[in-house]
């Protein structure tokens, strides 16, 4: 996002519910209580479902992401997501 740009002038790109995906880890840089600073929160690949949608600096869209396998509920600006598409049976088999 150039420096310029405000995200919240557009809806959030993720709804609440959706299944996204990190597309980089994520440590914790002193904001995520209960664990050291520089600790992995979650790891690149890694799959959960946005819970909440805040702002972050009046700028930016924040998706809180909860990652089901560590239990951990993740702070995530939207460079740091992908959707995933889910791929139900009656589409996989062209039916």
């Amino acid at each position: 996002m150039p420096p310029d740009e405000i995200e919240l002038d557009a809806p959030p790109a993720f709804e609440i519910g959706q299944k996204v995906r990190l597309r980089k880890l994520i440590k914790n840089d002193g904001t995520f209580p209960g664990q050291e600073i520089g600790v992995v929160l979650a790891k690149k690949g890694e799959v959960g479902y946005v819970a909440s949608i805040g702002t972050y600096l009046q700028r930016s869209y924040i998706y809180a992401v909860h990652f089901l396998e560590k239990g951990f509920v993740i702070g995530c600006l939207k460079k740091e997501l992908e959707s995933v598409e889910e791929i139900n049976e009656s589409n996989a088999t062209g039916e």
